[in-house]
């Protein structure tokens, strides 16, 4: 009896430490840029059918980097607190039973593109996969302080995944979205980096702490974040955006610079911490300001005409 009772639960604690490797909170965010791009690339909605394609391709293919990614860096996760947890780090999925699951979402995920939506989107999002699981992740991440700037370019592609998949064609604007979160990527990571430096020095990774020290690595983010805002006013700029997206994109803008501020003027974990935390926001609700814009501000605008 006990052991019939046991076996279901084994078998969603399995499944558990399968969720696990996709990194959900990661992948949730990618996929939320991705939708972004996808709204934002037609005057009003666009086939659901299609969204929901996309959605579930790129989701598919971003969680298989991130399983990936649980593989290369699993003698690494086991130094850090942060990552000890993870199944491949504590010896709870073999490496051959990752790589087959990260193998199978990747094969899914770019049919599902690729019969759904369109071959640029699903060649695109190959390239991603590749840029973050392999040059970013088994090349850049353990030779260069540099990483998260040169790697940031994959983190970067997900508006443009969205739009290619609405559009069949990349243009300017995703180009800016993908800037912007290029930039954002920088001062977000580094600013876990700081109240996590013992960790990463633990690990061997050389980040930019590590590296160059504290006090150094706040300069950085202070101005990474001043050019990042500058960026995030370039929607506005090249008319892809109303006043709704400017006046939410300065307000963001200017706490996240603040933040930055007093992290260089006066540092503590504490504020590291809310300066991370903070970043997240920024990002996501810069995109969805944008969206809200996309839809009501021509409204706003002809009633004000």
């Amino acid at each position: 009896m006990s052991q019939t009772l046991a076996a279901p639960g084994a078998r969603v604690n399995r499944l558990a430490q399968f969720y696990v490797l996709t990194k959900p909170r990661v992948v949730q965010l990618i996929v939320f840029c991705a939708l972004i791009g996808m709204l934002l690339a037609q005057p009003g909605l666009p086939p659901w059918s299609l969204v929901l394609s996309a959605v579930v391709g790129i989701w598919l293919v971003a969680a298989a980097a991130a399983a990936f990614n649980c593989i290369v860096e699993q003698h690494v996760d086991r130094r850090m607190a942060r990552t000890a947890w993870r199944p491949t780090a504590k010896g709870e999925l073999t490496n051959t039973q990752t790589l087959a699951f990260a193998g199978v979402l990747c094969v899914a995920g770019c049919t599902v593109l690729l019969a759904w939506v369109n071959a640029l989107t699903m060649w695109l999002t190959l390239a991603t996969f590749v840029g973050y699981a392999v040059v970013y992740t088994v090349v850049l991440k353990p030779l260069t302080p540099q990483n998260i700037v040169i790697g940031g370019a994959s983190g970067a592609m997900p508006p443009v995944l969205g739009w290619a998949a609405m559009t069949g064609d990349v243009t300017l604007p995703p180009l800016i979205l993908a800037l912007i979160i290029f930039l954002w990527t920088p001062p977000h990571f580094w600013a876990l980096a700081l109240y996590r430096v013992e960790d990463y020095r633990k690990s061997g990774l050389p980040m930019l702490p590590v590296t160059h020290g504290p006090e150094f690595t706040r300069l950085q983010v202070l101005l990474y974040t001043l050019v990042l805002f500058a960026a995030t006013l370039l929607p506005f700029t090249f008319r892809m955006s109303g006043w709704i997206y400017l006046v939410a994109a300065i307000v963001l803008g200017a706490m996240f610079v603040l933040l930055a501020w007093q992290l260089w003027r006066d540092y503590s974990d504490a504020l590291a911490r809310r300066t991370f935390r903070f970043s997240i926001w920024h990002l996501s609700l810069l995109f969805a300001a944008l969206l809200v814009d996309h839809w009501a501000w021509p409204w706003l605008e002809e009633r004000l005409s």
